[in-house]
């Protein structure tokens, strides 16, 4: 008997191996990290990250503004050009998120923190509040910024955009990713401003702007 391409796929994904990991896209000097769960066993097949059907990732995060065209998962390697990366707390493959355990989410956060301090991004945002809060132990962790930071990585929490999540339609999750946007493009006119200001102090130092006053090559005001 023949079999159909819907049979072929179900077949395809339910022997996925349990460790085969999506490859990370990491640089340094990325605005921010963004980190799923797990690999569903759509992105293990595909080998992409958020390649599951109806996962908003994508068109949520064009919807923000993060990317200038509507990337497909197999995209992914233009993320860094746009200041962003992919990484997952957990590398094993399951067809939901709650079929990990917590030792694994815990393990899972470990190896994370090691990769941020390598990479050292601006920004890490976690999608998933349960899995964050199981992993980084924050019974009460909330979406957007968390008070925590990870070496000099500040933690944003978004929801998971997974289509297995009811919760949330995709103006949802735009709304939510745009928030972490703006986020972004405040702490750069911060630095921007900080940056500026020092410089700004540099060349007004009171005794260089005091009218009539030289100095000799020691950097001393000669006597009068």
């Amino acid at each position: 008997m023949p079999i159909d391409r819907q049979s072929r796929h179900t077949m395809t994904t339910r022997h996925v191996p349990l460790d085969h990991a999506v490859p990370d896209v990491l640089t340094r000097g990325l605005d921010v990290v963004f980190c799923g769960i797990n690999p569903g066993r759509r992105s293990a097949v595909a080998g992409f990250h958020f390649a599951g059907a109806g996962n908003r990732f994508w068109p949520s995060l064009y919807g923000a503004g993060f990317t200038d065209h509507l990337l497909r998962p197999a995209d992914i390697g233009q993320l860094p050009a746009y200041g962003c990366g992919i990484t997952n707390l957990v590398t094993r493959t399951t067809a939901r998120a709650d079929e990990l355990t917590r030792a694994e989410l815990e393990a899972g956060r470990r190896a994370l923190e090691a990769k941020l301090r390598r990479f050292a991004p601006t920004w890490l945002a976690v999608l998933g509040i349960g899995a964050y809060r199981a992993a980084f132990g924050d019974r009460h962790a909330v979406l957007g910024r968390q008070a925590r930071t990870i070496g000099t990585t500040r933690v944003w929490l978004l929801p998971n955009p997974s289509g297995l999540n009811a919760h949330y339609q995709l103006a949802d999750f735009v709304r939510h990713f745009a928030d972490l946007r703006q986020a972004i493009a405040r702490g750069k006119r911060d630095q921007e401003e900080l940056a500026a200001g020092r410089v700004r102090g540099r060349s007004r130092s009171p005794e260089a702007s005091a009218p009539g006053t030289e100095r000799t090559r020691s950097g001393r005001a000669p006597r009068g």
